[in-house]
């Protein structure tokens, strides 16, 4: 009898034990779900706002506060305290006192500084995510099973609701017609995130969910097939090979020097073949679009621009579609209208832009060269080596992306969110040992 009531007693122990472990995952799961889907999915295409107009929206401030209240509370009553300490707040807090920094230069400081905090909230449910699974294989089954409820909600209104996830013919972006958008409002925006999907799926099956990992990444690479985004379709490919060939070799050091060498070339057909003939000629052998759609002319419109503020720039969230952009004079001759341009379409000239030269500087290497190292020291634990792979292979292929595409620090956008959630795990698994699954 005394032995029996010491079972129940141990086992009742366990399920206690339990309780709060589960309900860690349950919410990394749902936050890493509403991360990827945003507050307001399948909106299309958001309108244009007027100079001087307020861009907050109330949905998103009051959905997002709420979230982030929500998980601060679970990772004070379910994380440890030294897990917490290990987040990386340092490097974060440089990052965002760069930011807050450069909102005194802004058009509308007040604005820049409501944008920055919703940036900051949403930092929390990303955080959120990674430190509520009490182990390795509570977080695996979280961020595959959000994947894959994203990804059936994708296909199920593909079925149902097909114009609100495929391009039309009607407006702008006509040129787009029957190409994949999702739940976000363009392509572009849409193939990097389901590109992300897919690495999870790997992660997934290498994990031991392998029908569940197989599942995503066949979906994710279907949908990314869909979009048309040829740029995706190259860099997906590209930095799931540069970790591969460090694991196939066991040499992390491989995967970092071969991306800084793509780096390095992706730069010179980018944003280097408007600054070079040489590149240029280079880049219109190699390709035949050597614009990028048009891209070319809004480089070269930052590139001047950034050389009138080279130190201070002009600010969080403070340039395109702003009186410096809107106020001047069109440009017929060219394939845009700068002044309803959204972006650079680059994020390290709108990070020059925003922070200045020296900010971005700053802020380039803390999130994109930072987790290089980080990298290094997390494989030299064999535990980590498949977060570690998962994440600096999230980092690489954004770190790519940037060269075409602007997300940093960019509130709640699932490009930034995922890119951001990255970083901060690598970040991790560089100062931890990942725990295994719990018995």
């Amino acid at each position: 009898m005394s032995d029996s009531v010491h079972g129940a007693t141990i086992s009742d122990s366990h399920r206690a034990a339990a309780e709060p472990g589960m309900l860690g995952g349950v919410l990394a799961g749902c936050g890493l779900f509403v991360l990827m889907l945003s507050l307001q999915p399948f909106a299309g295409v958001p309108e244009q706002t007027t100079p001087g107009e307020s861009t907050g929206n109330i949905v998103n401030q009051i959905g997002w506060f709420g979230l982030g209240l929500v998980f601060l509370v679970a990772m004070l009553g379910l994380t440890q305290r030294d897990v917490l300490a290990r987040l990386g707040l340092g490097r974060w807090a440089i990052v965002f006192a760069v930011a807050a920094l450069s909102t005194l230069q802004s058009f509308d400081p007040t604005g820049s500084l409501r944008g920055l905090l919703l940036t900051a909230i949403v930092m929390i449910v990303v955080a959120g995510v990674l430190v509520l699974p009490r182990d390795e294989r509570s977080f695996a089954v979280a961020a595959v099973n959000a994947c894959l409820v994203l990804l059936l909600l994708v296909y199920a209104m593909l079925v149902v609701a097909p114009q609100l996830v495929v391009h039309s013919a009607e407006g702008a972006e006509g040129v787009h017609v029957g190409d994949w958008r999702g739940h976000l409002p363009h392509k572009n925006f849409a193939a990097p995130v389901f590109s992300i999907v897919a690495m999870i799926g790997i992660y997934g099956w290498r994990s031991g969910l392998r029908w569940r990992g197989a599942l995503i990444v066949a979906l994710g690479v279907v949908f990314v097939l869909n979009s048309g985004s040829k740029t995706t379709l190259g860099f997906l490919p590209l930095a799931i090979g540069v970790v591969a060939l460090g694991r196939i070799f066991g040499r992390p050091g491989l995967t970092v020097l071969v991306h800084l060498v793509l780096v390095a070339l992706i730069a010179a057909l980018t944003v280097g073949s408007v600054m070079s003939p040489t590149f240029y000629a280079l880049l219109k052998a190699v390709i035949s679009d050597p614009t990028f759609t048009g891209r070319d002319e809004i480089w070269k419109f930052a590139l001047q621009r950034i050389a009138e503020k080279p130190w201070l720039g002009y600010g969080y969230a403070s340039f395109w579609q702003t009186p410096a952009v809107t106020g001047l004079e069109e440009n017929f001759e060219a394939s845009w209208d700068i002044r309803g341009i959204g972006s650079g379409h680059d994020s390290y000239l709108d990070a020059a832009l925003t922070f200045g030269v020296p900010g971005a500087v700053v802020m380039i290497f803390i999130l994109m060269g930072l987790p290089l190292l980080d990298y290094l020291r997390a494989c030299r634990v064999a535990a980590n080596r498949r977060l570690a792979d998962l994440f600096v292979m999230i980092v690489i292929f954004m770190t790519y992306i940037g060269m075409l595409e602007s997300f940093l620090l960019n509130r709640a956008d699932p490009l930034w969110v995922l890119f951001a959630l990255a970083v901060t795990g690598i970040g991790l698994t560089a100062r931890m040992r990942a725990k295994p699954s719990a018995s």
